[in-house]
């Protein structure tokens, strides 16, 4: 879809997400950290899809839990635009994360486990209704029966178990689950990656009218660059915590700029029998995450990397006004 609207719902400001590693039995002693989140900076406008891409382990995961408060940050800023003004979500009352909460919704990878087992689907959906403060048995059922005709299912699946839908179905269940205390915004973390192909293209669509119908702003996390490629509006591209390159999903396909945002891209499949494709493969494994490589965390998998990228951080700037980048080579 293509938004049009300038206003910023989420702004994160050098957002950091460590987790300490201990040494010792008795008396443990900190000896290091594992940056999955390193000084992020972005901007989320409302309305539009964000995605964010990068390989396993590159820290998109965390940064999607971190904003939401599933994973709690442990620097900078992330600031959620609260009745129009922009609070910082770190520094929350009780009272005003669960309301925050309310408007920010997560569905995650797998749909199976994400809803209980033993349970029925309506208890799954009853349990946040009721904490939000919907106290009308009636209302909720009604919200319930609304909200899985949006998804395409029918009213009486309510009464079923989760063992009894297919994996498309089950994650229908849990995009509806999420829209039944009226996000604002709802943060998708694989939510297709689960699914075969066929049926991943049903639930992206659905998911584009569900936006249009509930004018939603998504974060949409995937290390499937096609999948981001079709459903975004801007794009953000990380490397083991960090951002390198953010820009408009047309701008990123058609003139990549980072090394790293190149080989990701020669690496998605052409269908056609034959085709000419220019492979670019990475050499060596990702560093790790606890050590991070001096200068720019890529260099040691860069064929373009020159003597400033082994010492010097590459600091992310604007190329245009809509696609910057985080490359000594700009």
């Amino acid at each position: 879809m293509t938004n049009t609207n300038n206003e910023v719902i989420f702004e994160i400001k050098n957002l950091q997400t460590y987790f300490p590693i201990y040494e010792g039995f008795i008396k443990k002693k900190k000896v290091a950290d594992v940056k999955a989140v390193d000084n992020v900076s972005f901007t989320v406008k409302r309305g539009e899809t964000l995605g964010i891409v990068g390989e396993s382990g590159c820290g998109k995961t965390t940064l999607g839990k971190s904003i939401m408060m599933l994973q709690k940050p442990t620097g900078g800023e992330a600031r959620f635009n609260m009745n129009g003004e922009m609070k910082d979500i770190r520094k929350f009352s009780k009272e005003e994360l669960f309301k925050f909460k309310k408007q920010v919704q997560m569905v995650f990878q797998d749909p199976y486990s994400s809803l209980n087992p033993m349970k029925t689907i309506y208890d799954a959906f009853d349990e946040p209704l009721k904490a939000h403060g919907y106290t009308s048995k009636e209302e909720r059922e009604q919200i319930m029966i609304d909200r899985l005709k949006t998804v395409n299912l029918q009213s009486e699946y309510i009464y079923r178990y989760p063992h009894e839908f297919s994996g498309g179905q089950r994650q229908r269940i849990c995009i509806a689950r999420a829209l039944c205390v009226e996000p604002q915004v709802v943060v998708l973390d694989e939510p297709v990656s689960a699914l075969d192909v066929s049926i991943q293209a049903q639930v992206l669509n659905l998911m584009q009218d569900i936006q249009k119908q509930f004018n939603l702003t998504y974060i949409f996390i995937a290390h499937d660059l096609s999948v981001v490629e079709y459903i975004s509006d801007r794009i953000i591209v990380m490397y083991l915590g960090n951002i390198v390159e953010i820009s408009k999903a047309e701008g990123l396909y058609k003139n990549p700029l980072h090394p790293y945002t190149q080989a990701l891209l020669s690496a998605i499949p052409i269908p056609v029998v034959g085709a000419d494709k220019n492979r670019i493969v990475l050499e060596g494994d990702v560093p790790s995450p606890i050590n991070k490589p001096s200068g720019c965390a890529f260099h040691t998998r860069c064929k373009k990397a020159m003597d400033i990228c082994k010492t010097q951080t590459p600091v992310i700037k604007n190329i245009d006004s809509e696609h910057m980048v985080a490359c000594h080579l700009y």
